[in-house]
């Protein structure tokens, strides 16, 4: 994998005089800057491109974030949300891999950093502070790749030092980078969980052709867990095809051959689901990806997914593989009904609140009393 290098880097004026922003351009100071009051004009040129999402990735975009940092996860009604709360560091993720939700996302293409991040301590510090007997789950990874960017931002540095201070929180840093070194030393107090989405290597190659391989992943997994980090493990989105079974296998089988069950506070797993708009961006961005041309149906999300015995083979299998390694590893289904729940796992938490307070309890230091 190759760290990202813009070809240019546009600054909005009101970011200018962050210190994030001279740390940004310090580390990229050989390429040009220029100064912009509203990016919307360029984002307007940008998306006049043949193709505005490879385009626009080749632009980075200092911004400072207006609205709030933390937001609740956008979970679906009819289906089963783990209560998750987003932190917005960062926009966007030059990986490209072919069923990224991003592709549809944004109306905005570039890769964007926000510079205010004493902003995003206050915010969090205040809200910490009100509700003292709340545990907040807490992840950046949803809108990008929180490590992508880490050897130029060292966001999950910032943010690993500030939550290890806190007792009713908890940062997860999910990634398919192996940016990780400068994490290693710090004090953590286990107030940080890093997580690498995985797949089988078949996918890998295929689909996310320009991330670490999943041995380099789970190299960089097996430096964190030396370090004292709890850790997770994402399969979202499994990818239904001929022979899944022998290569997903492969996969937990390398997860248990160098990581402790222990040390796992979660793994999640989730069958490739996607809007019907993106169908097309995938076709057309990735004309040699098959993985538009399986069995889906809309579900109640309105998003085309697998047909449900499908889904509830693949979950079955993957959660007999699991605890066969260790039956102590916490595995969950990312956005499903609680029908497919107890025909994969032979139980449902029924609703948010129950699978919300399972995972809290997982990472909860002994000091956090829930009010």
């Amino acid at each position: 994998m190759q760290n990202y290098h813009p070809k240019k880097i546009f600054i909005e004026t009101t970011a200018r005089e962050y210190p994030l922003t001279r740390q940004i351009l310090d580390y990229y100071s050989e390429i040009p800057v220029e100064e912009i009051k509203n990016p919307r004009q360029l984002v307007h040129q940008i998306l006049q491109q043949p193709d505005p999402i490879t385009y626009g990735k080749q632009f980075l975009l200092i911004s400072r974030q207006k609205a709030r940092f933390l937001k609740k996860c956008p979970g679906t009604r009819n289906y089963i949300c783990c209560g998750y709360k987003i932190l917005n560091t960062a926009n966007n993720c030059h990986l490209d891999c072919t069923y990224c939700i991003l592709q549809g996302y944004f109306n905005n293409p570039l890769m964007v950093v926000y510079v205010n991040i004493e902003e995003l301590f206050t915010e969090l510090r205040e809200q910490f502070a009100q509700h003292p007997n709340k545990f907040y789950r807490i992840g950046t990874g949803e809108l990008t790749d929180s490590l992508i960017l880490e050897p130029v931002t060292q966001y999950g540095e910032k943010l690993v030092h500030f939550f290890k201070d806190y007792s009713n929180a908890i940062i997860e840093l999910k990634t398919k980078s192996v940016n990780i070194d400068n994490l290693l030393g710090l004090k953590h107090n286990r107030r940080t969980v890093i997580s690498w989405s995985l797949n089988s290597d078949l996918i890998q190659q295929q689909e996310e052709a320009l991330s670490p391989s999943i041995d380099e992943r789970l190299a960089a997994a097996k430096k964190c867990q030396a370090a004292g980090y709890w850790l997770g493990f994402h399969f979202d989105p499994i990818i239904y095809y001929e022979n899944w079974e022998a290569d997903y296998f492969k996969t937990v089988e390398k997860i248990f051959s160098v990581i402790d069950g222990k040390n796992i506070a979660w793994i999640s797993l989730g069958a490739l689901r996607y809007p019907p708009s993106l169908d097309g961006i995938i076709r057309q961005r990735h004309p040699e990806s098959p993985i538009v041309y399986g069995e889906f149906i809309s579900g109640k999300d309105q998003k085309l997914r697998y047909f449900k015995p499908i889904r509830i083979q693949v979950f079955k299998k993957m959660v007999e593989w699991i605890r066969d390694f260790d039956p102590s590893v916490f595995v969950y289904l990312c956005m499903e009904s609680s029908e497919v729940w107890k025909k994969a796992f032979g139980w449902t938490p029924e609703k948010m609140s129950t699978l919300s307070r399972l995972l809290d309890e997982r990472v909860q230091p002994p000091a956090f009393k829930r009010g």
